[in-house]
């Protein structure tokens, strides 16, 4: 960090790993922000012998790329807005850390730290905000908001991270008021947001407030109160079982109740195969199955998910650790106890099959005699 200015105050530690630090929480990726031009930054990295990376589009918004201590760190020279239209911003570059500080949307995500001393810059309250577990907009929440229509959801992520009790009264206001903003935003920015928001410790107040706010009603008007209360309700059985949270298994009981409609939502929010095609075995819901046999048929996550939709948080904490084992017999052991291959091995490893999940899984000699058992049949039948 010297020598890109942290030893004479040039350079400090910014936004998120400042704030996170300072609440006790485990830090994310550390940012330095530093007075320097993105040009000087680089010639002194090299100087200290340190490996550079930059894009031509890191630079234009003056982020470098240094590696320090082996890990990847972004340097980003202090910036001040020039346009915004609520998607993106046309920035300059500036000395001025109180402007730079300006920029971010939230008290508590504009602190900045002296690398060396350790010393604190608060601009705008963030250290009361952070002690008093308050998200509040820097200056004109409906201002900033404009500047980035993003910062609704964040707002409400945020505040299920580090509030406590209600949402900051203004910052609410602000995003019941300009909720139709969303509608601007691509929506694959808005399921990203909406999964970082899910898959945080405590998402179901945040959630219901913004449904009683009308905040997703212009991009998901699907999500009801109705889904709130499902939501809460998985979150307890997820709680109850000692399962961590999941942000798809949340959205699954977030979303309506029905597999093709949900289906429908996450095509319009861009979400991958890979998760449709979880949201939609864990909508497809059979309360009444095994849990052991639905492990054996969807794996153990499909069916931990169902479990838990269901509220069944005990059978749910049971398949803890237990990995379904492969049926022991195979078609063409069912052919060297005589039977045709075909149709007639497909129909009686079906019945073997459903013998000994009936068995709750016994061993390979139990499976075999189970074989036995169903092939004699046959041959008789025939």
């Amino acid at each position: 960090m010297a020598a890109l200015g942290g030893a004479d105050g040039q350079a400090r530690y910014v936004g998120g790993w400042v704030r996170d630090a300072l609440a006790g929480t485990p830090p994310g990726d550390l940012d330095i922000a530093t007075a320097l031009p993105p040009a000087e930054v680089i010639a002194r990295a090299e100087a200290a012998g340190l490996s550079v990376w930059s894009s031509a589009s890191g630079l234009q918004h003056g982020t470098v790329g240094v590696v320090i201590g082996g890990k990847g760190v972004e340097v980003t020279t202090l910036r001040r807005d020039v346009t915004t239209d609520g998607r993106r911003a046309t920035i300059a570059f500036t000395d001025d850390w109180r402007e730079d500080a300006a920029r971010r949307d939230f008290t508590i995500n504009a602190l900045s730290a002296n690398p060396v001393t350790g010393a604190v810059h608060d601009y705008f309250g963030g250290l009361a905000d952070l002690a008093a577990g308050r998200v509040r907009f820097i200056g004109d929440a409906r201002a900033r908001i404009a500047e980035d229509h993003l910062r609704i959801l964040r707002f409400f992520r945020f505040h299920a991270r580090f509030g406590r009790g209600l949402p900051d009264a203004e910052a609410y206001a602000a995003c019941t008021a300009r909720a139709n903003d969303l509608m601007a935003l691509s929506r694959e920015r808005i399921a990203d947001e909406l999964m970082k928001l899910l898959g945080g410790a405590r998402p179901a107040g945040a959630i219901r407030a913004m449904i009683e706010g009308g905040v997703l009603r212009p991009v998901l008007p699907e999500i009801d109160a109705d889904g709130a209360a499902r939501l809460e309700a998985l979150i307890a059985a997820e709680d109850a079982a000692g399962i961590a949270g999941d942000a798809v298994r949340r959205l699954a009981a977030l979303l309506p109740p029905d597999a093709a409609r949900a289906d429908l939502i996450a095509a319009r929010l861009k979400l991958s195969n890979a998760v449709r095609k979880r949201l939609g075995a864990a909508l497809a819901m059979d309360a009444e199955a095994r849990p052991r046999i639905l492990a054996y048929r969807l794996g153990s996550g499909g069916a931990t998910d169902r479990l838990l939709l269901a509220g069944r948080a005990a059978d749910a904490a049971a398949l803890s650790g237990w990995t379904p084992p492969r049926l022991p017999v195979s078609g063409g052991d069912l052919v060297a106890r005589g039977l045709d291959a075909g149709p007639v091995v497909a129909r009686a490893l079906r019945e073997v099959e459903t013998l000994w999940l009936d068995e709750d899984f016994p061993d390979a000699a139990r499976a075999r005699a189970i074989a036995d058992q169903v092939a004699g049949r046959i041959k008789l039948e025939r």
